[in-house]
């Protein structure tokens, strides 16, 4: 009789554990269908908002080569030189990066690095390390930089084409 009772309670407890390893499963499918769906139905807005602005971009002529998203061009390698400075010459390293509007600017700043490596060059070799070692006069280096970039590519694209030049990394020593 003892040996009755006992088994009884061990089925019960491998019972309550199967029930509760059920439940578990359930509500964790049950969780993930939710989730999914939530989600799911979050993105189809967005996509239906993006095809109505397509639609608009696509109807409203476009009246410069300007119009597009932000996209960046990375300089092959970064510009290494040496500046004069009142006490001592310094060597310099600038990484550069070039934004531009659009996948056709991109593809036209990405054909002609060679000229704006070139007119980087002829702008950065210009300065002085007393010039660098300022905030204002990193300024003025990196505004006068982007002034020569733009002017050398519209004298060959016939337009600007960047819109900006940005110092990503800079060491002087």
């Amino acid at each position: 009789m003892a040996e009755e009772a006992n088994l009884e309670i061990e089925d019960m407890g491998k019972g309550k554990k199967k029930l509760i390893i059920i439940i578990a499963a359930v509500v964790l499918i049950a969780g993930a269908a939710a989730g999914y769906f939530l989600f799911m139905g979050d993105d189809a807005p967005e996509e239906s908002l993006a095809d109505e602005t397509t639609v608009t971009e696509a109807a409203a002529p476009s009246s410069s080569a300007q119009v597009g998203s932000a996209l960046y061009v990375a300089m092959p390698r970064p510009f290494v030189f040496n500046v004069p400075g009142a006490s001592r010459d310094r060597i310099v390293q600038i990484k550069v990066q070039l934004l531009v509007r659009g996948e056709v600017n991109e593809e036209t700043a990405k054909k002609h690095i060679p000229l704006i490596e070139s007119t980087l060059l002829g702008v950065l070799s210009t300065t002085t390390a007393d010039e660098l070692g300022t905030s204002e006069g990193k300024e003025s280096v990196r505004v006068a930089a982007l002034e020569k970039v733009q002017s050398a590519l519209s004298d060959v694209e016939g337009s600007k084409v960047i819109e900006r030049v940005l110092f990503t990394g800079f060491v002087m020593q």
